[in-house]
C-alpha cells in the first residue's frame, strides 16, 4: 500500500507534521532495520526533505498508515496522538507508533534537537 495524495492537499500544519513523522520513522528504521530499505521517498513527499529518505517495507507501511489517518484527522488544531481522545490508528499501529516515537525521540534529543523535546513529550 503506498499512500499517494499531493501534498498540496495537506494544510502548513499537516505538512510539519508529516516532515517530524517521517524523520521518527527514519531514524528508527535506519537504526533497527539496516540495509533492509527498498522504497525511497518519492515525488513531492522527498521534496520536503534535503537528503533521500529510505525505508524497509515495514516502515513504508506504517508511514502509509499514519499519512493516511494524518489526512483524515478530524481534529483541527490536532492534538498529538496520545492526549487524543478519538484513537483512529488500530491497536497494532498504535503500539509500532509508540515504540518509533519511543525510540527515535530519545536518539533526536540526544543529537541535540531540542525543538523535538516539545513534540516527544507534548
Amino acid at each position: 500500500m503506498v499512500y499517494s495524495a499531493p501534498m498540496e492537499q495537506f494544510t502548513s500544519a499537516q505538512k510539519k507534521d508529516i516532515k517530524v513523522l517521517v524523520k521518527f520513522i527514519a531514524i528508527y528504521c535506519g537504526k533497527k532495520h539496516d540495509g533492509q530499505s527498498e522504497y525511497s521517498l518519492e515525488g513531492e513527499l522527498a521534496g520536503l526533505f534535503k537528503q533521500d529518505v529510505h525505508l524497509c517495507p515495514d516502515c513504508r507501511s506504517l508511514l502509509d498508515y499514519a499519512l493516511k489517518k494524518r489526512r483524515r484527522c478530524p481534529l483541527d488544531p490536532k492534538p498529538s496522538c496520545k492526549h487524543c481522545h478519538v484513537q483512529c490508528y488500530s491497536k497494532e499501529f498504535r503500539a509500532k507508533m509508540a515504540e518509533v516515537m519511543a525510540f527515535s525521540g530519545m536518539r533526536m534529543i540526544m543529537r541535540g534537537r531540542l525543538d523535538y523535546l516539545w513534540h516527544y513529550f507534548f
